[in-house]
């Protein structure tokens, strides 16, 4: 369902499939334990196009909520409109802010910077 691997000292998700209503939460807890085994990289969660569902930008929302506490960056990069706006209009204001982006090099480009 996922994958992950280190790329300029960014953590990066790839969310592949869609998890479904009822694999919401087996998404958000597995992102979830990612970032605290990487806690001091900066995260960029890709979801690929397969991916790019209710379902999928939900356990996002539900694991950025999870990991605000680390004041971790977490960026994600989609190029589906729709999850994009489901992600900026759900995100939790409270913790460190859920970045959105359309591409995934840059995405990747800022989330390196920004941690530098």
């Amino acid at each position: 369902m996922l994958s992950h691997r280190l790329e300029r000292d960014v953590l990066v998700i790839t969310i592949e499939e869609d998890p479904g209503v009822s694999g919401r939460a087996g998404l958000a807890t597995e992102i979830t334990e990612l970032v605290h085994a990487y806690r001091t990289s900066p995260v960029l969660l890709v979801i690929d196009r397969a991916a790019s569902t209710p379902a999928t930008a939900s356990a996002v929302l539900r694991a950025h909520r999870q990991v605000g506490e680390l004041n971790t960056l977490l960026s994600v990069a989609t190029q589906d409109a729709a999850t994009r706006r489901l992600l900026e209009d759900n995100a939790d204001t409270c913790g460190s802010r859920l970045v959105v982006h359309t591409h995934v090099d840059v995405a990747l480009d800022t989330a390196y910077v920004s941690a530098a």
